[in-house]
């Protein structure tokens, strides 16, 4: 979608969803409504939420809007990342083969895996006693 040059994407992790506008501007990242030095205060999540950036040598040329629901901190990092990507590939089609090679495109698909019925967890047991 594109309205004076405002780029929207969705992105997605674990079980966090981001909703993404970026625009031609400073570099300036919002997150909720606050600052991504606030919002995300680790400096690894924050490297990883701009990688898009650094990888398409844009940093710093672009202004992102994001709201996040849902996760956890490095799942809500992931789904910025995923929104940033997918945005950035809508304002220039020549960044997908290299955002593809990064492995951003692609949504990742882990996810937790459930609890089993009769079992301590999705894969431990409770332990067995032969006596």
């Amino acid at each position: 979608m594109e309205q004076e040059n405002i780029y929207y994407a969705t992105g997605k992790r674990k079980t966090a969803i981001a909703r993404t506008w970026i625009k031609p501007g400073s570099g300036e990242i919002t997150i909720n409504n606050r600052p991504v030095e606030n919002y995300f205060p680790i400096e690894v999540t924050r490297d990883e939420m701009i990688q898009p950036f650094k990888i398409t040598n844009t940093l710093g040329s672009y202004d992102v809007r994001a709201t996040v629901v849902g996760g956890g901190v490095a799942g809500q990092a992931g789904a910025v990342r995923h929104g940033i990507t997918r945005a950035l590939v809508s304002v220039n089609p020549d960044f997908r083969l290299t955002l593809k090679k990064a492995g951003f495109i692609k949504r990742d698909p882990r996810v937790k895996e459930r609890k089993k019925y009769g079992q301590k967890g999705a894969r431990a047991r409770f332990q067995f006693s032969k006596r």
